[in-house]
C-alpha cells in the first residue's frame, strides 16, 4: 500500500476534490429541492452504489476500453445525458406535486431515487475517467501488494469521501426547501428550477469533449 506520506496526499486531494461542487453534487441538489430530504439523501446512496460499478472497473481494468473504443465513451455519454434529460423533464410534469417529505418517504420513491442515483452515476464517462486517472497516481508497485488491489482499497475510500459532500449537499438543500415551504407558488418554482438544473446536466453531459 501506498507510504503514510501519500496517503494522507490522496485522503487530502480526494476531499478537495469531492466538495468542489459538481453535477453529482447539482443532481442531489436538484432531487432534494423537487421531492424532498429522504429523496436527496437516497440519491446520494444510489450514486455511492452507483460508483462501485466505476471503482471496480479501474480496478480490474474494464475503463481501458474507454481509450481504445471512443464508442463506447460516446455510448455511455449520449445515454447518460438522455436520462438525466428525461428525469429534468419528468419533474416538468410532476409540478404540481406538493414537495413534503409525507410523500418522499414512501417506500416505493425512496427505491426510484436509489435506482435513479445509481443509473445516473453509472452511465457518467467522466467518473469512469476521473478513476482510472485519479487512483494510480496514489499507487505503489515495489511493495510487493496487488496492483488491482490497491486501486480497490482507494477507490472506496474516494467514493466514500465523495458521498459524504452528497449528503451534505442534500441537508443544506433540503434546509431551503423547507423555508420555501409554507408557499406553494414557492415549491412549484424550486420543483421547475430544479428540472432546469437537471436538463441544464444532460445538455452539459451531452456536449462535453469526447476522448
Amino acid at each position: 500500500m501506498p507510504s503514510t506520506e501519500l496517503l494522507l496526499t490522496f485522503l487530502v486531494t480526494a476531499t478537495l476534490y469531492g466538495y468542489v461542487p459538481g453535477p453529482a453534487m447539482l443532481f442531489v441538489a436538484a432531487q432534494t429541492a423537487a421531492r424532498g430530504r429522504r429523496y436527496g439523501l437516497m440519491t446520494s446512496f444510489g450514486i455511492h452504489l452507483g460508483t462501485y460499478f466505476h471503482v471496480l472497473a479501474a480496478a480490474f481494468g474494464i475503463t481501458v476500453l474507454l481509450h481504445f473504443f471512443p464508442s463506447v465513451y460516446i455510448g455511455m455519454k449520449i445515454a447518460g445525458a438522455a436520462y438525466l434529460i428525461w428525469l429534468g423533464f419528468g419533474l416538468f410534469r410532476r409540478v404540481e406535486e406538493v414537495a413534503a417529505d409525507a410523500p418522499s418517504a414512501s417506500s416505493a420513491n425512496e427505491t426510484q431515487a436509489l435506482f435513479e442515483g445509481m443509473v445516473v452515476e453509472i452511465l457518467n464517462p467522466k467518473t469512469a475517467l476521473f478513476y482510472i486517472a485519479f487512483l494510480p497516481q496514489f499507487t505503489r508497485i515495489e511493495g510487493g501488494q496487488e496492483l488491482w488491489l490497491q486501486l480497490l482499497v482507494l477507490g472506496c475510500i474516494a467514493n466514500v469521501i465523495f458521498s459524504s459532500s452528497d449528503v451534505l449537499c442534500a441537508l443544506l438543500a433540503d434546509v431551503v426547501r423547507r423555508g420555501l415551504h409554507r408557499s406553494t407558488g414557492r415549491q412549484r418554482l424550486v420543483r421547475a428550477f430544479a428540472g432546469c438544473m437537471l436538463i441544464a446536466l444532460g445538455l452539459h453531459l451531452a456536449i462535453m469533449p469526447a476522448l
